[in-house]
């Protein structure tokens, strides 16, 4: 279904969202890579010019709320190298495994991320591509395969990729080397045909975007969506340890951002809403956890706050009913057993303000503010 309204308002870091708390800008981050330095850089800029609560967002990018300077937010933005093409900044949407190449999956997709990126900026006519457009670059194990992304691969056990498109298998079997090239081939000819299209889903008919290629295997596969983040200690093939830190509702404080950037590790911010600190040595692993921990990051993969989530909410959303992040962390904090039993409530429950049910997951429950309280929304969003 074609939306009605043609102007794309998905925000960026220079064409910024105007909410009820000001300016919202969103920093892509291609494959959810960011350097400590530049995460220091997001903490100068929120603590100067915005709110220090930054968000980490479903596609793995950051998002800073109530700027009050936009023109300063970017030019410190670009200096920090993570404004490469202020024409398609809104474009560099990639979602890949957060920890390929240290620890399971079939390849290292992450120079897939680079080329890719590089591809899509050096593309005059992918700056048309909506914001809402994006890739993923699964590297086996499936765990960005099941978001839906428009266009995406599957590294498979046999050195192939499979070409998905909307989270289907296409029946298009790729040589990694042309993986690249075929999705951006891909999204030119989606920016072709798409009308007031956002999304792969919402065309009458994308087997245009498939024009040129062969399907060689049976098409239509689908992968179950990946809910929990990698959280704790993860050995790295190399004898290094990535610490993966859950982000209670999403929310990185500009204070807490610092302290992951003094660790001086490659950071991975994933689409589950969670930080990757890699590559680092077992003793500053193990330090850095005693550090971290009180911080209220979360190392438990058995942790109530991995099952709960929720949108921005009130006050700064004036869409919301209600102020949804407090109401999600008093569940948190005063559970209320799922049975009689006194069981330990398993299902996600995503908290909502209002019908858009912004940035629920594929699975569990949607929760939508009401004047009595919360509803269950039966319709996934």
């Amino acid at each position: 279904m074609t939306r009605t309204r043609d102007q794309d308002a998905c925000p960026g870091a220079l064409t910024v969202h105007q909410a009820a708390d000001g300016a919202l800008a969103r920093v892509r981050l291609p494959g959810g890579m960011i350097t400590p330095s530049q995460l220091a850089t997001l903490a100068d800029i929120a603590e100067q010019f915005g709110s220090p609560a930054m968000e980490l967002t479903s596609r793995g990018n950051i998002q800073i709320r109530a700027l009050t300077d936009t023109d300063a937010a970017a030019a410190a933005l670009a200096e920090a190298g993570l404004l490469p093409s202020p024409t398609h900044e809104r474009a560099r949407n990639i979602v890949a495994s957060p920890l390929s190449g240290r620890s399971g999956g079939v390849t290292d997709i992450r120079p897939l991320v680079t080329d890719l990126d590089r591809a899509i900026q050096a593309d005059p006519a992918l700056a048309a591509l909506p914001g809402r457009f994006w890739f993923s670059l699964d590297d086996g194990r499936g765990d960005v395969s099941g978001i839906d992304a428009d266009a995406g691969v599957h590294a498979r056990d046999d050195g192939t990729c499979a070409l998905l498109l909307a989270g289907r298998d296409t029946g298009v079997r790729l040589d990694a080397r042309d993986a690249v090239t075929t999705l951006i081939e891909v999204a030119r000819q989606f920016v072709r045909i798409r009308g007031n299209a956002w999304r792969i889903t919402e065309l009458d008919d994308h087997a245009g975007l498939l024009d040129g290629l062969t399907a060689t295997a049976p098409a239509g596969a689908t992968w179950p969506p990946a809910v929990a983040p990698p959280i704790g200690w993860i050995e790295q093939r190399d004898g290094l340890v990535a610490l993966g830190a859950g982000v209670p509702l999403g929310v990185l404080q500009a204070r807490v951002a610092r302290f992951l950037a003094a660790i001086e590790a490659p950071l991975v911010i994933t689409p589950r809403r969670s930080v990757l600190v890699c590559d680092v040595a077992e003793g500053i692993a193990d330090t850095s956890l005693r550090v971290l921990a009180p911080l209220g990051l979360v190392f438990d993969e058995h942790s109530p706050w991995l099952r709960v989530s929720a949108c921005t909410g009130s006050p700064g959303c004036e869409k919301s009913a209600a102020d949804v992040r407090a109401d999600a962390a008093d569940a948190v904090r005063n559970p209320v057993p799922a049975d009689g039993a006194g069981s330990r409530r398993e299902v996600h429950r995503h908290f909502v303000g209002c019908e858009r049910a912004c940035g629920s997951p594929p699975v569990g429950e949607v929760l939508v503010a009401a004047e009595d309280g919360y509803r269950l929304r039966i319709t996934p969003p």
